[in-house]
This record gives structure tokens, C-alpha cells and sequence, in this order.
């Protein structure tokens, strides 16, 4: 597989690089917090480190240009419904986040770790919000770039 630099300077590329920086973030900030003692931010670990996961995959496959390789799945479709799913569900992870940060801590650092991730599951929520308008527009054939190419002549 050869690398897609011009995936890279897409939309879509960058989008993917700031959602796996922010949603690292987001999960980083909330394992180095007594996340255990609170049960809302269990949610915000597993929705943060499976999108974190799954971005990560799909960053690759676009990357080694794997998904021409896989020319049956309508990869356009597929990545704006991922787009917004990951949308629906940070936006919970986000609520859930910023409604459990206390600032009556009593570990100061965990109020501001936990403070930081609301922030940053913020701007990854807005993040994967974007990504669903380059999605649908890629899905929708309206200016597509190497990010959602497809390969049409099969022979």
C-alpha cells in the first residue's frame, strides 16, 4: 500500500488528525483522574477511547488508500455514519463530562483534569460535527477528494 499524502491535506484527513489528538485528550485527561469513584465517567472513557480506537483504524485505512481494496463497501456511507454516531454519542459524553466536574473537589487536579476533557470532548464533538458535512458531501459526490475516492472501473 502506498501512502495518501493528499488525503493528508484533505478535509477529512485533517479532521481525522484533530479527532485522534482531541479524543487522546479527552481520555488521557480522565484516566489520570479517580474516574473509578464516579460512574459518569465511565461513559465518557468508553465513548472517548472506542471512537479514539476506531478514528485511528479508519485514519490507516485511508492512509494506505486500504479502502480501495474494499471497493463492495461504500466507504463515503460508512464514514458519515461513524461521523455521526460519534457526533450523537460525544455530545452525551461531553453533557456527562461537564455535569460531573465538581468544583468542590477534593483533589484539585482532577477537578481541572476533569474540567479540561468536558473541553476537549467539546471541541472533538464539533470535531466529528464537521466531519459529517465532508462526509455527506463526499457521499453525495459533491466535491470529493482522495479521502473518499472511490474506485469505479473494477476490471
Amino acid at each position: 500500500p502506498a501512502l495518501d499524502g493528499a488525503f493528508l491535506r484533505s478535509p477529512l484527513g485533517g479532521l481525522m488528525v484533530a479527532q485522534a489528538v482531541l479524543g487522546l485528550l479527552v481520555w488521557a485527561l480522565i484516566a489520570d483522574t479517580t474516574y473509578h469513584l464516579h460512574a459518569a465517567y465511565g461513559w465518557v472513557m468508553f465513548v472517548s477511547i472506542f471512537f479514539w480506537i476506531l478514528t485511528v483504524l479508519f485514519f490507516v485505512t485511508y492512509l494506505l488508500q486500504l479502502q480501495l481494496k474494499f471497493y463492495m463497501i461504500p466507504w463515503p456511507l460508512v464514514l458519515m455514519i461513524f461521523n455521526a454516531a460519534a457526533t450523537v454519542l460525544y455530545i452525551t459524553a461531553f453533557v456527562t463530562c461537564a455535569a460531573a466536574v465538581q468544583p468542590t473537589s477534593w483533589r484539585q487536579w482532577d477537578y481541572n483534569r476533569r474540567a479540561a476533557a468536558s473541553f476537549f470532548a467539546c471541541l472533538t464533538m464539533i470535531a466529528y460535527g464537521v466531519s459529517i458535512f465532508f462526509s455527506f458531501r463526499a457521499w453525495k459526490g459533491l466535491g470529493s477528494n482522495a479521502a473518499t475516492s472511490q474506485v469505479t472501473d473494477h476490471a
